[in-house]
C-alpha cells in the first residue's frame, strides 16, 4: 500500500474528548464517530475483496503466461523442423491447446460475472 493509515476502529471508538464549557455535545460526537466507524469497517471489508481478487487474478495471470510460453516454445520447436507429418501433428495439437485455454478463458469470465 501507499501509506499507512493512522486510525483503526479500536482507536476511534476508545477515543474520549474532554468537555470544555463551550464544548461539543459529547453524545453527538459519539455519533458521528459512530458512523465514522462504519465507513473503517466498510472500507477495510472492500480493501480486503479486492486485495482476494487481484490475488486470483494474479494467479490465473501466472498460470496462462506459463501455456503461452509453452505453445510458444512449441511452435519454435516446428518451425526450426518443418516436416510436413510432424507439421501437421503438431498443428492439430496446438489448436487443441488453443482451445482448452479460450475454454478456460470463457469459464474464467462466467466467473466473474
Amino acid at each position: 500500500m501507499a501509506g499507512k493509515v493512522n486510525l483503526d476502529l479500536q482507536t476511534i471508538y476508545d477515543k474520549e474528548f474532554n468537555v470544555d464549557f463551550k464544548g461539543y455535545n459529547p453524545s453527538e460526537v459519539d455519533a458521528f464517530l459512530d458512523l465514522i466507524i462504519q465507513d473503517y469497517q466498510t472500507y477495510q471489508d472492500i480493501t480486503s475483496e479486492l486485495n482476494q481478487k487481484i490475488a486470483e487474478l494474479e494467479r490465473t495471470n501466472a498460470s496462462l503466461r506459463a501455456k503461452l510460453i509453452e505453445v510458444e516454445g512449441k511452435t519454435r520447436a516446428l518451425e526450426a523442423n518443418p516436416t510436413p507429418a510432424a507439421q501437421g501433428a503438431s498443428n492439430v495439437d496446438i489448436l487443441k491447446r488453443l482451445s482448452r485455454l479460450e475454454e478456460e478463458v470463457i469459464e474464467l469470465r462466467k466467473g466473474k460475472e
